[in-house]
């Protein structure tokens, strides 16, 4: 992203870490980042990070995000965080009532090494999105939270969400909204018209790119940008099929840091897909469907987790 953050442009581009930093980028291809290389930018910016991102430090997180995750994963035993970062997501889960069974996976060891610090009762390990240490149908719900932006390839890794997940079980997809924060994307305030005017400029959405970017001074983070079909076809081709969407406007405390924010406050900067595995019915008989429902709603126990996943 070249576009600054002035009175005449407002970028408001997610990362994973962040979803309103200003961002320079460094272009590449779609298959370029992966590997060790940018392994290696996540190991040596994962302090950042954590000093940015958790403990209250950031509004989106505190006011959106962290309260959306739990919200979406409440009433579910056994679930994967993900890229889980240095683990505040999982440690909210793991504090719930019901004491859920929580497993945080990053493949950056700095982050994971954080994660057991700062502990709070989900159990964490390092590994990739592509390749994930667990058994089939482990798990009866998987979060990645501003994660697969990241990811090179995206289907290999969304094989393994789907491979771990059990049937019926939910798979919560929280992105940097891929149309409305394409890069290139921003609020413009155009004076050079008469009278002015102000609008949210798209950037080349159906453009995929990689990227390294910029997010602050000498902090470079690797990006993928797809159109959201992409994501959409290789959920519903692995069996993950889309029964929720959510595109919150941005939260106070994010508008409260500039006018130009406020300015964009109708505009969406995270977008969630919310999944369920299809697959047999693991109700026992006590379902309608006769065991082939494939979570569609058909089911009378759809609600009852519990009882479907139990350990």
């Amino acid at each position: 992203m070249t576009t600054p953050d002035t009175p005449e442009t407002f970028d408001s581009h997610m990362t994973s870490a962040s979803l309103g930093h200003d961002a320079t980028s460094r272009g590449g291809d779609v298959g370029g980042l992966s590997g060790t290389g940018s392994e290696a930018l996540w190991e040596a910016h994962a302090d950042w990070w954590q000093s940015e991102f958790t403990d209250g430090a950031d509004p989106e997180y505190e006011e959106q995000i962290l309260p959306l995750a739990r919200q979406l994963l409440d009433g579910f035993s056994h679930i994967l965080d993900l890229g889980c970062g240095e683990g505040q997501i999982s440690r909210l889960l793991a504090s719930h009532a019901d004491a859920p069974t929580v497993i945080g996976l990053d493949p950056t060891r700095a982050q994971v090494d954080a994660a057991g610090e700062r502990g709070g009762g989900a159990a964490f390990a390092v590994a990739g999105a592509e390749s994930l240490p667990h058994p089939d149908q482990s798990f009866d719900a998987v979060l990645a939270c501003l994660v697969f932006e990241h990811i090179d390839p995206l289907e290999p890794a969304i094989g393994e969400v789907a491979r771990v997940l059990r049937p019926g079980g939910r798979f919560a997809l929280f992105l940097n909204h891929p149309l409305l924060q394409t890069p290139g994307s921003g609020w413009i305030d155009d004076h050079m018209v008469d009278p002015p005017e102000e609008y949210w400029r798209i950037g080349p959405y159906l453009v995929e790119s990689a990227s390294i970017e910029e997010v602050q001074k000498d902090v470079f983070i690797p990006f993928v940008h797809r159109p959201l079909s992409r994501y959409v076809n290789a959920l519903s081709a692995n069996g993950l099929h889309l029964v929720e969407m959510h595109e919150p406007a941005p939260p106070e405390g994010f508008r409260a840091k500039s006018p130009f924010f406020e300015a964009a406050a109708h505009i969406p900067r995270l977008l969630v897909l919310v999944c369920e595995r299809s697959g047999d019915c693991e109700c026992s008989g006590d379902c309608e469907c006769s065991g082939d429902c494939e979570r569609s709603g058909d089911c009378e126990r759809s609600g009852d987790r519990a009882d479907r996943f139990g350990p």
